[in-house]
């Protein structure tokens, strides 16, 4: 893709981000077609009067982009370390390690993969992030027990986003 191209690109994801403060809007998708092998999906969400912007080449894998992330749940016991204060900096935190979309279960209304006090092995699914329709499951990089799920079924993560604590 030619520099002209990417700027056009960027005024136009610029001018979608515009569009969606004027009709306050929540969420606007797009797709734009320039030939056979080449295109650029663009979704831009707006969360928290914040709004952020997820863009990516067609059929490339979507590179990590600014999205909000979901709101963190309590923790059931609080402790009194800087860890609990930022959970991305908290030694058993599991981060997200892709922009899109997280469930806590394989199926609308099936059990979650985990819950708090869960057990889980090393590499057992603990949820799944849905990027470019595909379905990511993403495993428990060790063994321990969930004390926290940061995350809410449904919303949208980004890169490096603490999605639970394992400990």
């Amino acid at each position: 893709m030619s520099k002209q191209t990417t700027d056009t690109d960027v005024a136009f994801i610029s001018a979608l981000a515009e569009l969606l403060n004027r009709n306050d809007l929540t969420e606007l998708s797009v797709k734009r077609e320039y030939g056979e092998d080449d295109s650029l999906e663009v979704r831009v969400v707006k969360q928290a009067n914040v709004v952020t912007v997820a863009a990516a080449p067609a059929p490339v894998a979507q590179a990590p982009a600014p999205t909000a992330h979901a709101a963190s749940a309590p923790a059931p016991t609080p402790t009194p370390s800087a860890a609990v204060d930022d959970p991305a900096q908290h030694p058993g935190a599991v981060t997200s390690p892709m922009v899109g979309t997280v469930y806590l279960a394989a199926e609308p209304g099936a059990a979650p993969f985990v819950t708090i006090g869960s057990q889980v092995a090393e590499g057992q699914t603990v949820l799944i992030i849905e990027a470019m329709k595909t379905m990511n499951h993403i495993p428990a990089p060790r063994a321990g027990t969930v004390k926290r799920i940061l995350v809410e079924d449904g919303h949208p993560v980004e890169y490096g986003a603490p999605l639970m604590i394992i400990e």
